[in-house]
């Protein structure tokens, strides 16, 4: 039985010549397409009426999409989060939704810790000033002065944990889900409710998934809770946090800083406010980085995939 299969997921389409072989020795015949960082609905309504299975992205798999595709069988997402693919649109269905589990966990860690390190030490600051020919002192602190507040304690939140602790940072939790009594032991993991870790923190990185319940958690009301500077870090998904409160808060100063590596609407307009604050670091959807890391979720997505078929056979 021969299958089409579209591929969509933009980190595979430049390599994807690497797995044609045994896709099509699988009986896949494989469609191409790209889109600027994912396809949204409109994109995709043309291309799937035939498909069997896909490969995708951040796609918009919208009920609509998923009801003009009658022989769609399986999802398989290039990564972990599946908040842009309807899950119940394709359990009615019996589509298989399958993803790749701690995909980016220690490259997204390094990258947040990374921030807390160039707010720490101001190293954005001290390059321009000494590349504008100025020589300039600034006023620092060292990590373990510091508490981390770490929303979302799963593989991603994990590996931030460990990294703070290392660098000797009080560390504080908050997960809706049961998280191991061991990893909190033997971490220093202080575990509190999201109120209490918002008011409490210096630093606040977001690591958890983007549900209905978690969009805009991070708005007005929350952000109003936080400390005076304290800085958000997010390189988890963008509707987390409502950008137009965000920007408030960072133009009145009640917050010192923000690290974005995703947003509401992506790619982020030319035209954001954030693009302007002095105080926001900013990265395309990119915290993900690592070419090794990348080839093991390009394949793990292709088996996947061959996996979906069979399975729905």
């Amino acid at each position: 039985m021969k299958f089409k299969v579209l591929v969509s997921a933009p980190y595979l389409l430049p390599v994807l010549d690497q797995y044609r072989q045994i896709l099509e020795e699988n009986n896949c015949d494989v469609l191409v397409a790209s889109g600027n960082e994912r396809l949204e609905e409109s994109d995709l309504l043309p291309l799937v009426g035939d498909v069997d299975g896909v490969i995708c992205g951040d796609d918009k798999f919208t009920p609509r999409v998923i009801e003009a595709a009658p022989r769609l069988k399986v999802l398989s997402k290039w990564g972990t989060g599946i908040d842009s693919l309807d899950q119940q649109a394709c359990a009615r269905r019996g589509i298989l939704i399958k993803n790749v589990p701690n995909a980016f966990s220690e490259p997204v860690a390094d990258t947040v810790i990374g921030w807390i390190l160039c707010f720490a030490r101001r190293l954005p600051d001290q390059t321009a000033t000494m590349r504008d020919g100025k020589w300039v002192k600034f006023s620092g602190h060292a990590l373990n002065e510091k508490t981390l507040g770490v929303v979302g304690i799963g593989d991603t939140g994990k590996a931030v944990v460990r990294r703070a602790n290392a660098f000797g940072m009080k560390v504080r939790g908050h997960d809706i889900r049961q998280v191991d009594r061991q990893f909190v032991t033997t971490n220093k993991l202080e575990l509190t409710d999201l109120e209490g870790l918002l008011r409490e923190s210096d630093y606040i990185s977001l690591n958890c998934t983007l549900t209905p319940d978690t969009k805009w958690m991070i708005n007005e009301a929350s952000l109003s809770l936080m400390k005076n500077g304290a800085i958000i870090l997010n390189a988890a998904r963008g509707p987390l946090i409502r950008e137009s409160d965000l920007i408030s808060a960072l133009e009145s100063d009640k917050l010192g800083g923000a690290a974005l590596d995703v947003f509401e609407e992506e790619p982020l307009s030319a035209s954001s406010k954030l693009r302007q604050l002095p105080n926001v670091l900013l990265s395309a959807h990119n915290a993900n980085s690592s070419p090794l890391a990348w080839s093991k979720v390009h394949e793990q997505a292709v088996l996947n995939l061959l996996d979906g078929l069979r399975e729905a056979k």
